[in-house]
């Protein structure tokens, strides 16, 4: 429900603040006083169209912002989600949008900035907007199917289910038309997938192989340079150089030394343990050196075979992947794909009998989804046709046509139109080709009535409703508009008609001003005095003793009205 609308530097409005209540909300006035900005800027706040041109003259932006109540619209709650959007903690939504003469558009939502398209998603389960252009829509087919669809509970979970199965027959026809084509491209790709796979698999690679051949490639290579090294390592540690002892042998000397002095001063026995590690570490080292020494491999036919393997890797990792690791992965996706290729009848064979099935059971569906959707169709237009008759048109007949389709589509395989006859004797044609505007509003107004006790969007706006009627007509008009916002619905209608304004739970009064040579539109919401001005107004064109009367009598038959509905409820 809309709690309340501010519009600042919007058309004609400079700054206008409305707070709304649940019911029935009537907008009233003079004839090019601004009514119709109002609902522009609502429009605007739910993400309708907005250019500069409705910037205020003098101003460098426009600014809506609205507040609504979202508690029970839980078609909102994935979008909000998916937006990281947050009710405030009175389960409120505030939305603010700015647009600037440069055409800059920021929109958020709770403080969330978002897109138009966002913007559009969450307002249309916010209000459902009904006017001239929102008529036109009626003319479509699509929507005469989704009326159709909402009218009756039992075909939504139907076509629930009809979509599942649907989506996973065209996943399978989908999967079923690749395995399907052209069979020398099959066998081309089944020859090439045999190769490369016996290729890798005579490779014999193993993960981590390359790195251990690179290091013993390494050593062989450089086996010469290694014995030299280890010879003149082992022969300094050993033997000594150029007359001076080997480094064991000094060190051994050294040792003794501090033997001898450790036996006078026992300060000198850390430094002792030093060097008696270090005597054992280095002729171990020395061991080991002459292990080397002797062990290692002067082999060129082994360094010839490790670099083969190495050359036979390469070139596997220019076809197949970076890494030995992705080349044996690419193995595995080559061997599953050749697996399938190869079982390609039997495959063939499942799938299609998978597809035959689910292509029965996506006609069962759609069967019950048109016979369901013909008995709606049945009662729908059942009951748009008496309300029709409260509006005037008692001898109009509208059907509901349930055209089954060879065709499967993700709604089933049925188009659905709204055939109209407004006089008897004339057969009835497709809505968009016979209905004139008056007749158009007063159908609009007969679906919604039929249709708003199952549309979860809280609030409604009627503009032009009252186009072309008057009289009893406009009664009848009236009462049904009442008795939408009296049953869980907020009503927004502009209207020129005493008899729909009279129904009004609140009156809302605009008109313009011209104050230092500038115009403004002044938006006032009466009090019970003021509506009957109002209403007297609007009546007779003139306030009189008679036309006040007349206005407060009005105003209090359709307060009993109201009240009598209410409590037959």
């Amino acid at each position: 429900m809309l709690k309340s609308l501010t519009v600042v530097n919007f058309a004609l409005i400079d700054r206008a603040h409305i707070e709304f209540v649940p019911g029935l909300t009537i907008l009233t006035g003079e004839t090019g006083a601004g009514k119709s900005i109002l609902i522009d800027a609502l429009s605007a706040i739910i993400g309708g169209k907005a250019s500069s041109d409705s910037i205020r003259t003098g101003a460098d932006d426009f600014r809506v912002e609205a507040v609504f109540d979202i508690a029970g619209i839980h078609s909102l709650d994935s979008i909000l989600d998916e937006q990281g959007i947050v009710p405030e903690d009175d389960g409120s939504l505030i939305i603010a949008r700015r647009l600037t003469r440069h055409g800059k558009n920021s929109i958020h939502v709770n403080g969330c900035q978002v897109t138009l398209a966002i913007l559009r998603k969450i307002g249309e389960k916010l209000v459902d907007m009904h006017g001239q252009h929102e008529n036109q829509a009626l003319l479509k087919p699509e929507v005469h199917l989704a009326l159709t669809d909402t009218f009756a509970a039992d075909i939504k979970p139907k076509l629930d289910e009809y979509r599942q199965t649907y989506k996973k027959w065209l996943k399978l026809k989908t999967e079923l038309t690749g395995l399907t084509q052209d069979s020398r491209e099959r066998l081309q790709r089944e020859e090439m997938l045999a190769w490369q796979t016996q290729e890798i698999a005579a490779a014999a690679l193993v993960s981590g192989e390359e790195e251990k051949l690179e290091s013993q490639v390494k050593v062989l290579a450089n086996a010469e340079k290694i014995t030299k090294a280890i010879s003149r390592s082992y022969m300094l540690l050993s033997q000594g150089n150029k007359g001076f002892s080997g480094i064991v042998s000094c060190l051994a000397d050294i040792k003794q030394e501090l033997e001898l002095a450790a036996r006078y001063d026992q300060a000198i026995e850390q430094q002792l343990a030093v060097v008696t590690e270090s005597l054992y570490q280095l002729e171990e080292t020395m061991s080991e050196l002459r292990n080397y020494q002797e062990n290692i491999d002067f082999n060129p036919a082994k360094l010839a075979k490790l670099e083969d393997r190495l050359d036979i890797i390469y070139k596997l990792k220019k076809k197949y992947g970076a890494t030995v690791d992705d080349i044996l992965q690419y193995y595995e996706q080559a061997s599953s794909e050749l697996t399938a290729i190869t079982n390609y009848d039997e495959r063939l064979s499942q799938l299609e009998q998978e597809e035959h099935s689910l292509s029965l059971k996506v006609e069962q569906l759609a069967d019950e989804l048109d016979s369901r959707r013909r008995a709606a169709g049945l009662e729908l237009a059942k009951q748009i046709s008496v309300h029709l008759a409260d509006l005037g048109m008692p001898k109009a007949q509208l059907l509901v046509a349930v055209k089954r389709n060879q065709q499967y589509t993700a709604n089933g395989a049925n188009d659905v139109y709204f055939l109209f006859s407004a006089n008897p004797g004339e057969e009835p044609k497709v809505l968009h080709k016979i209905a004139s505007g008056g007749e158009l509003s007063r159908i609009a107004l007969a679906i919604k009535t039929v249709c708003s006790e199952r549309d979860e969007t809280a609030t409604m706006v009627f503009d032009e409703v009252d186009a072309g009627i008057g009289g009893q007509t406009a009664q009848k008009v009236a009462e049904k508009i009442a008795r939408i916002a009296a049953f869980d619905k907020q009503v927004l209608c502009i209207t020129h008609l005493p008899q729909i304004a009279s129904m009004a739970d609140c009156h809302i009064y605009i008109e313009k001003i011209v104050e230092e040579e500038r115009t403004r539109t002044q938006v006032t919401t009466l009090n019970p005095d003021a509506q009957i001005t109002e209403l007297a107004r609007m009546a007779s064109g003139e306030i009189t003793k008679l036309s006040m009367d007349n206005a407060a009598q009005m105003l209090e038959n359709s307060k009993k009205k109201k009240e009598n509905w209410k409590n037959k409820a």
